[in-house]
């Protein structure tokens, strides 16, 4: 491996300011709703002034949904709806604006940004820079081989890296952020299983489109498999990824590390973010204080994970179709927070 050195993170990031958290807490006392009358949005109004560093809060007026894709090679085991290879499927609709993350993020005026990092197909099939990241044309078979080289696994979480950096100079103030693939929960059960220390039946949900009992038994075993490859890789969380991920968990798991050192908050979707959010979690304690759970898929590897970041989710609908559908419903209510806590007046 090269001179990437994970421990770094744990330096460099530091949680959203806690004095200018008080301030907004403080102000708060001040304005005309009664304390606890706004519930969970005067939470989100403070978190988001400590990490603006700023109080009043500012608005949150450049959102971008930010969606990883990958084929995994575990899908050849019939573990989900969705065939084999089709995440390319998944990317065209969200291009073409036709995906319910895509429907979503036009009715919110957001813009979505498609990053294809181990979609199974030709990378002239898709625009350039969809595919100028991507890693490789699929990830492994974590049930009986490493997802990826340990070069891969870098790379992928250096783009990751790089996207983060991007955004940030871009001046986007919050991600709202998804993954596109076709076996990918079952590689973050595989992640949270091993980060937990938990069977392979806790941690295997019914996917985003639901599957029936043999598909989930077959689920179930492949996620005992790839864990007992996880185990024996548990410090090493770039080997981790490698042995059990895939390009897109890794590239996530640096974006969600480098927005944090960025002070970029995100919004996370369903248990493959989650998954990664517990990688990054691992890596660096204080990142999860950067990042808000959108909403509760119902996938119990996904709770497992909030459970263990101490995220509550904003959202309880059952919203299971990934895309980052969840987050991108949960978005308003942070947007909301942000008006609420910058806008209302002081009482005189």
């Amino acid at each position: 491996m090269s001179g990437l050195n994970l421990d770094d993170f744990a330096t460099l990031i530091e949680r959203p300011d806690p004095g200018v958290r008080r301030d907004a807490e403080e102000r708060r006392t001040r304005l005309g709703p009664p304390a606890g009358a706004l519930g969970r949005l005067d939470e989100l109004g403070e978190w988001l002034a400590a990490a603006q560093g700023t109080v009043p809060v500012k608005p949150v007026d450049r959102p971008k949904a930010l969606v990883f894709a990958g084929d995994h090679g575990v899908a050849e085991l019939g573990v989900s709806r969705g065939p084999a290879g089709g995440a390319v499927e998944l990317v065209r609709a969200a291009l073409d604006g036709t995906s319910c993350g895509a429907v979503l993020a036009r009715r919110a005026g957001v813009e979505l940004r498609v990053v294809d990092m181990a979609v199974d197909c030709d990378p002239g099939e898709l625009p350039e820079e969809v595919t100028r990241f991507r890693v490789r044309r699929g990830s492994g078979r974590i049930d009986r081989e490493d997802a990826l080289t340990a070069e891969e696994a870098e790379q992928a979480f250096r783009a990751g890296m790089a996207i983060a950096d991007e955004e940030a100079d871009s001046g986007t103030d919050l991600v709202v952020l998804g993954d596109l693939s076709v076996g990918g929960t079952t590689a973050a059960g595989a992640l949270i299983g091993a980060l937990c220390g938990t069977d392979a039946s806790v941690v295997t949900g019914r996917g985003a489109f639901g599957i029936d009992d043999l598909a989930w038994m077959r689920k179930c075993a492949a996620i005992r498999d790839a864990l007992r490859r996880a185990r024996p890789v548990l410090g090493d969380q770039l080997a981790l990824l490698a042995a059990t991920g895939g390009a897109d968990l890794a590239a996530m798991t640096g974006f969600l590390l480098q927005s944090a050192v960025r002070r970029t908050p995100v919004i996370l979707d369903g248990v493959v973010t989650a998954a990664c959010g517990l990688v990054a979690q691992r890596v660096a304690f204080r990142a999860p204080d950067w990042w808000v759970a959108g909403q509760a898929s119902g996938d119990p590897a996904q709770a497992k994970a909030l459970d263990r970041m101490a995220l509550n989710p904003l959202l309880d609908h059952g919203v299971t179709v990934g895309e980052g559908t969840g987050a991108l419903l949960a978005l308003p209510l942070v947007q909301a927070a942000a008006a609420l806590a910058a806008e209302l007046p002081e009482r005189s």
